[in-house]
């Protein structure tokens, strides 16, 4: 029997408290962490590095803003899989992530098993898109 393969994520937060605590949601959930970081520059090259299957993205970082960095991504593989972290619940910007692109998005004050069923929930609609 063909084993499954484990979805490569890529992890990039500018808070170290956060970020552990999206390893840990990724990790309970059977996915392989292949990248992190902790600013949007080093986000998009990390990401043409590494190709994962998945980025969870945060919106405000330092040197330059998820938002931004979703752009470019997003830009060079037009089908990425990005969801976008927030601690804002700021519409405008929501609005203009999935305009740029955002498959999804995490509050980030959201319990883990919340955050968990938001990802698996946007991670099967958007292989539902794709057949």
């Amino acid at each position: 029997m063909k084993q499954k393969k484990k979805i490569r994520v890529m992890i990039v937060e500018d808070e170290d408290h956060v970020r552990t605590l999206i390893k840990t949601v990724v990790k309970s959930m059977n996915c392989e962490i292949v990248g992190e970081t902790n600013n949007g520059k080093d986000a998009v090259s990390l990401y043409y590095k590494l190709k994962p299957t998945m980025l969870l993205l945060d919106i405000n970082m330092p040197i330059k803003s998820g938002k931004k960095a979703l752009a470019e991504i997003r830009k060079r593989f037009p089908n990425t899989f990005i969801i976008m972290l927030t601690s804002l619940t700021d519409s405008e910007t929501v609005e203009d992530c999935i305009k740029l692109g955002a498959t999804g998005f995490i509050r980030k004050d959201l319990p883990i098993d919340k955050m968990r069923e938001v990802i698996k929930q946007t991670w099967s609609a958007y292989k539902s898109s794709l057949q």
